[in-house]
């Protein structure tokens, strides 16, 4: 898809997920809400985000990811203070911090 293909979807995905949180079908919002996440991904830089690091987590706050290894728009790694299981994290649900940095 191009930049305009997705950044369209990405907006009738919004919708929707407005359209269902307002009709109370939770569900449904949250896997419109997560689709719009992965969209946005595919609009970031993959090279922006660097291993190694600490990134805070859009939409938990208080909640750090080290990433260890990048693969495609995914970020793998460990939650600061989690379970200690490696997991995936679409990049556009990462925003550097200041704080936490090694």
């Amino acid at each position: 898809m191009t930049e305009f293909e997705l950044k369209q979807e990405i907006s009738h995905l919004k919708e929707k997920a407005r359209k269902a949180e307002q009709l109370g079908i939770v569900n449904e919002f949250a896997v419109l809400e997560r689709k719009a996440v992965m969209a946005q991904a595919y609009l970031m830089n993959p090279d922006d985000f660097e291993p190694g690091k600490m990134y805070e987590i859009i939409g938990d706050p208080g909640s750090y990811f080290k990433i260890d290894y990048m693969n495609g728009v995914f970020a793998w790694g460990y939650r600061l203070g989690g379970n200690g299981k490696e997991e995936g994290l679409p990049i556009s649900m990462l925003k550097e911090t200041e704080r936490l940095e090694n």
